[in-house]
């Protein structure tokens, strides 16, 4: 196991804010917390890969280490860097570093584009670092005064009176200082109304509600409006992915849903999620997780 390198200047809040975590979320598992867009977890072993769907949130680690794969594109954060994702993706995660003594432990905190885009217009102009790399998943080096805010936030689970007067501006704090972060430039962008960041974003989410519609591009480009040819071009860049391909994925991850949450048969839950050949969904099925549908669950139910 690599151990993680120690920034001496941070080491004292990184410290607090794994023994927070650790308190409040005492046992392995997903936490939900008592502001409304902050989760928390804690796994006291390496994780095998899950895949899963990130929405648009900020990613911190207080211990521990953990790989989000985006297609080919591997993205490792941990106690020094911290995890973006600017539009929703499915992905796949693994927790690399984890023990008993030493649980991996971390949060999630929602964003909201349109809390983004009020901050923004709010703010005026906001120096810009660095451009973005135009990924909607991105790792950025941990900085004290992120840092100071995050733990500010999550001290607050042990005030509960003063959630609701305090929670919202420090949340507003930590949206302006990823704004300001070498890759605030794409969450600027996708906030920004009429941008084309924020048009692709549109498209993003219609699929993410229909995506058990036929796909065709023309009229996602006019959900969009965007041509044809700037909609695959964009699209591609953020997601690291063609339409039809995010729409894919998609598909599979609800069926994967379907039949182990909700017990729908493969047949039932190939049709539910858009395909209409239960041949082409056992052989997308198995092209993505692995295993075709029934061999996949009798390893997930085994597992679990």
């Amino acid at each position: 196991m690599t151990a993680v390198p120690i920034d001496l200047e941070l080491e004292p809040q990184r410290q607090e804010l794994a023994r927070l975590i650790a308190r409040m979320a005492p046992e392995d598992g997903i936490h939900e917390s008592a502001i409304d867009e902050l989760v928390l977890f804690r796994a006291s072993e390496p994780s095998p890969i899950t895949h899963t769907l990130y929405r648009p949130a900020l990613c911190i680690m207080a211990q521990g280490q953990k790989v989000v794969r985006l297609e080919d594109e591997s993205y490792c954060y941990d106690p020094l860097n911290y995890l973006v994702a600017s539009v929703t993706l499915p992905v796949t995660g693994e927790v690399t570093q984890a023990a008993n003594d030493a649980p991996y432990l971390s949060l999630r905190l929602d964003l909201d584009p349109a809390e983004l885009g009020e901050l923004i217009s709010s703010a005026g102009p906001i120096a810009v670092t660095n451009r973005s790399s135009g990924r909607g998943l991105h790792v950025d080096r941990m900085d004290l005064p992120l840092l100071d805010a995050v733990l500010r936030l999550l001290r607050l689970l042990e005030t509960p009176r003063d959630i609701a007067m305090l929670a919202p501006l420090i949340r507003r704090e930590i949206l302006y200082r990823l704004l300001c972060s070498p890759q605030g430039q794409l969450l600027r962008d996708i906030a920004t109304t009429d941008s084309q960041a924020h048009r692709v974003n549109r498209a993003i989410e219609w699929l993410n509600l229909n995506y058990h519609k036929p796909l065709r591009i023309e009229e996602l480009a006019r959900e969009a409006n965007l041509s044809t040819s700037t909609l695959h071009h964009r699209f591609k860049a953020l997601t690291a992915m063609s339409p039809l391909q995010y729409q894919k994925q998609l598909r599979l991850q609800e069926a994967r849903r379907l039949m182990l949450c909700e017990r729908l048969d493969v047949s039932s839950a190939g049709y539910k999620v858009g395909y209409e050949s239960p041949s082409q969904f056992s052989r997308e099925y198995s092209r993505l997780f692995g295993a075709p549908p029934v061999r996949d669950l009798a390893r997930l139910r085994a597992a679990g």
